[in-house]
């Protein structure tokens, strides 16, 4: 995607010495790039979330894994850094994913042989999830025009945390069916959630508005009031994990946007694509491994002062104690569809797109 006219992706390798990334910490009020040439600075940049999102996280586990060998090919040592990795976020199953499919490529190697194969299996997953991704645009971007050929007005959707092309290597997941079906022609608007407490909205916003899609950035509260007064025509998400019955573990937050969505017969769809279904996962609500974060991104919010320049501000008492749960699970009761890079499918019917995936049940 573009940002000022300039064409960039949110991850990319530098030779076969170094990784680039954006940091999106900074964002939205600075776009800034690191250069990564030591895979603990991967798993460092994984953790305080200068790389995120479930697709993302697992493109930059590969360079990780790639920045290793660069150090030392051997079994014992790719095995020591692929665990720092792993360890870094614990509920995206995409970094497990791009983990074991590295070691796998590599182990079957001599060490010999193993750096320049880890740069191409790691390239090869990120261009992979550039394909995937653009073709869940293309099934969630049809979604959307069949919305305003039954309505014949703009169609309004409500998405949550952040699921554009900075989650991922390009395009993204729910919002590359905006950005497809916008560049078609479709009229739209996105009511964006804040996403409190990292305000992964903020993020959506500054892509939308990069791209010129019409959008407005709302309170996490605002959206049910937004569907009883049906001002919402689709509810649109990402995903961090899929279970093999359809649950959805995301963001926090997207499980109320479900409950509302269904009580005010809205639509509800989730973007996913393949390598964020864990078909190890029987009971998302009880078997999803659910981070949870440092209390002080909740007791502290980042933003600009009034000349501009970055500021901490804390908002929480001290003696007050914080939870910090990252993701919740939606039921699978809950989802309408999910859009994957195969085709859009009732969560029930999600193995019958990938019938290889059998063997792994």
């Amino acid at each position: 995607m573009k940002v000022n006219g300039v064409a960039y992706r949110s991850i990319w390798p530098i030779g076969q010495r170094s990784v680039g990334i954006i940091d999106q910490t900074r964002l939205p009020y600075e776009l800034h790039t690191l250069e990564l040439a030591d895979w603990r600075a991967m798993v460092t940049a994984i953790a305080s979330m200068q790389v995120r999102g479930a697709p993302l996280i697992g493109v930059a586990a590969a360079y990780g894994i790639a920045l290793a060998a660069n150090q030392d090919a051997d079994e014992a040592a790719l095995d020591a850094a692929g665990q720092q990795l792993l360890a870094s976020r614990p509920t995206a199953v995409n970094l497990r994913w791009a983990v074991q499919r590295m070691r796998a490529r590599l182990d079957a190697l001599p060490r010999s042989e193993r750096r320049a194969a880890a740069w191409r299996e790691a390239d090869a997953i990120a261009q992979e999830d550039v394909a995937i991704n653009r073709s869940i645009g293309s099934y969630g971007s049809a979604l959307l025009a069949q919305a305003y050929a039954r309505t014949g007005r703009p169609v309004n959707v409500l998405t949550h945390c952040n699921a554009g092309w900075i989650a991922t290597v390009d395009y993204g997941t729910a919002l590359s069916s905006v950005y497809l079906a916008y560049d078609a022609g479709v009229p739209l608007h996105v009511w964006v959630d804040e996403t409190r407490p990292r305000n992964q909205g903020l993020l959506t916003a500054w892509e939308l508005g990069g791209h010129g899609v019409p959008h407005t950035l709302i309170a996490d509260n605002a959206g049910g009031h937004l569907m009883q007064h049906g001002k919402v025509d689709i509810v649109l998400v990402g995903a961090d994990r899929v279970g093999r019955e359809g649950d959805v573990c995301n963001k926090i937050g997207t499980y109320l946007k479900a409950l509302a969505a269904r009580e005010s017969s809205v639509p509800f769809y989730a973007a996913v694509p393949s390598p964020t279904i864990d078909w190890q996962l029987g009971d998302a609500l009880r078997e999803a491994p659910i981070e949870e974060r440092a209390a002080s991104e909740l007791r502290i919010v980042q933003g600009l002062d009034e000349r501009g320049r970055r500021a901490s501000v804390e908002l929480a008492s001290p003696a007050s104690a914080v939870a910090n749960p990252a993701f919740d699970v939606t039921p699978a009761r809950l989802v309408t569809g999910l859009i994957t890079e195969r085709g859009i499918v009732r969560p029930d019917q999600l193995a019958s797109l990938f019938p290889e995936a059998g063997a792994t049940r």
